[in-house]
């Protein structure tokens, strides 16, 4: 499949509440949550006011001219919080667009410009039972933390392995 990652544009961070939803990882046989769980303040705290901060950062994946994936980063106090100098990630597809590589070219993308402008590490929340927790694990993302139901995964950049 031919796509294109390129930098989010101002005019489309409202699209990051599209992807916020997706992002929400349904185990097999669950019903998906409305909408309106993103207004949940836990939730908000990744788009909130998204491109204010100076350490907000976000590309999209297109296919044939439309967006479908994204991967942001900020620091802010999420699941994946580790410290107030790690960006946490979120990132998404479109279902249809999953198991075909696109995510994890967004996640090197974001590691590299992450790497490129001195970050030391980043950092995320993946729910076990979700199949991208393969993906962190290619990446080099290690486990630091767990509970019950998910992972708080790290990737440091002094490591030069990569997917």
């Amino acid at each position: 499949m031919n796509y294109t990652i390129r930098e989010i544009k101002e005019t489309e961070y409202a699209l990051l509440d599209v992807f916020l939803y997706e992002a929400i990882f349904i185990p097999e046989g669950m019903e998906a949550p409305p909408k309106s769980i993103i207004d949940t303040p836990e939730l908000q705290v990744y788009v909130s006011g998204f491109g204010k901060q100076k350490h907000d950062r976000a590309l999209v994946a297109e296919v044939d001219g439309n967006i479908v994936g994204a991967v942001w980063v900020r620091i802010m106090n999420d699941y994946g919080h580790v410290d107030d100098e790690t960006p946490s990630f979120a990132i998404s597809l479109y279902k249809a667009f999953r198991g075909q590589g696109i995510g994890t070219a967004l996640l090197i993308r974001m590691l590299d410009v992450l790497r490129e402008n001195g970050y030391k590490r980043a950092s995320l929340a993946v729910q076990k039972a979700n199949y991208a927790v393969n993906m962190y694990r290619k990446a080099d993302f290690q486990i630091v933390d767990e509970n019950e139901e998910e992972y708080i995964m790290i990737k440091s950049f002094n490591s030069s392995r990569n997917i």
